[in-house]
């Protein structure tokens, strides 16, 4: 569905992106993990057309990327999320909700707004509410539905779990496995590194621009290295208990 072959990008002599090659298949959640600066969010703004890779190519359903514009990109079927949610905060809910589906039929959109709210029951509490009420939860909630509303074929999400509390970030990750259920693959760039292993099925690790580990997501969350790196207090714990 998605491949990436041999990304790069720089922001003017920095190296964001170093000849990044990866793949996301049909039905898959594939999880991008690694620390803060490491080119997460800079890939999934290459795939949605918000910057321009300096060399490499970017294909979904075999066709090429890397020279669509955004809008062009979401109309071949790819959504973003981005971090912080980017919502319209002076827009109600329900009409941040309709923006993702500004070019559909009435039909369509009240089509899909039933799923979104199927979804996440609490928006459709807040239906009239603006967004700027809602909580933080409730706020990626809605950016998530919103780009459900283009009806896409692949989700990218930057940091869905970011700020948010555990009970609600485990409601999230619910959903997300419903998401893929309903057929929509996703490509996941999360911080927390357990959790995004746990979900997802394959998983792809950045360090500093360059991928560094790939596979399985439970053979990644086995290698020595993400263990140390992203799972370390875990591993400190019960090495601790063994001795």
């Amino acid at each position: 569905m998605l491949e990436l072959r041999d990304v790069s990008v720089e922001y003017g002599r920095v190296q964001a992106l170093r000849e990044v090659s990866l793949r996301v298949d049909p039905g898959e959640i594939v999880a991008l993990v690694g620390s803060n600066g490491a080119g997460k969010t800079t890939t999934l703004r290459c795939v949605s057309g918000l910057i321009r890779p300096r060399r490499g190519t970017i294909r979904f359903q075999g066709e090429p990327l890397e020279r669509e514009r955004p809008a062009r990109i979401v109309h071949r079927g790819v959504s973003h999320v981005p971090e912080g949610r980017r919502i319209f905060p002076r827009l109600t809910v329900v009409e941040n909700l309709e923006l993702g589906a500004y070019r559909e039929r009435a039909a369509t959109v009240e089509q899909r707004l039933d799923s979104v709210f199927g979804m996440f029951p609490v928006l459709r509490e807040r239906a009239a509410q603006l967004a700027a009420t809602l909580s933080g939860g409730e706020q990626q909630m809605l950016a998530i539905g919103r780009a459900l509303m283009a009806g896409p074929r692949l989700l990218l999400l930057d940091e869905p779990s970011l700020g948010l509390a555990p009970l609600v970030v485990r409601a999230l990750f619910a959903a997300l496995l419903e998401i893929r259920r309903a057929g929509v693959t996703v490509l996941l760039v999360e911080q927390n590194a357990r959790l995004a292993l746990q979900v997802s099925d394959r998983a792809y690790v950045l360090e500093r621009g360059v991928l560094v580990c790939s596979g399985s997501s439970a053979a990644v969350a086995a290698d020595p290295r993400v263990l140390r790196a992203y799972l370390g207090s875990e591993v400190e714990a019960v090495e601790a208990k063994r001795e």
